[in-house]
């Protein structure tokens, strides 16, 4: 297993470099592939800050990498709540915070 950063997400999501996005679809395809939640963080963050890309679209891409067979995904049910709360126009990174507390009562900001 291999785990992964923000920048080859974002290739496999975006296509945005061909040859890196090639690279990252063999690794994919010749591994499994762990993705911690910081890294889907991070990720949410640079398609929609850096790339203009919109709710749905990012939550698309999410739903079909994390249904691939060979992606191994730290806290899986947190991710999939943290994913349907941003759905219903959560912030994601709130909803990620969140699902990761879900021993806690509730979540205190500001």
């Amino acid at each position: 297993m291999i785990a992964v950063d923000t920048n080859l997400l974002v290739r496999l999501l975006t296509n945005d470099d061909f040859i890196q996005a090639r690279q990252a679809v063999k690794m994919l395809n010749n591994n499994e592939i762990y993705i911690p939640k910081t890294v889907l963080l991070e990720t949410e963050w640079v398609l929609r800050h850096a790339y203009k890309i919109e709710r749905s679209n990012i939550i698309n891409g999410f739903q079909k990498l994390l249904g691939l067979p060979k992606v191994i995904i730290e806290d899986p049910e947190g991710k999939y709540q943290a994913i349907k709360w941003h759905e219903d126009n959560f912030d994601f990174a709130d909803a990620l915070h969140l699902a990761s507390s879900r021993r806690c009562e509730r979540i205190r900001h500001f």
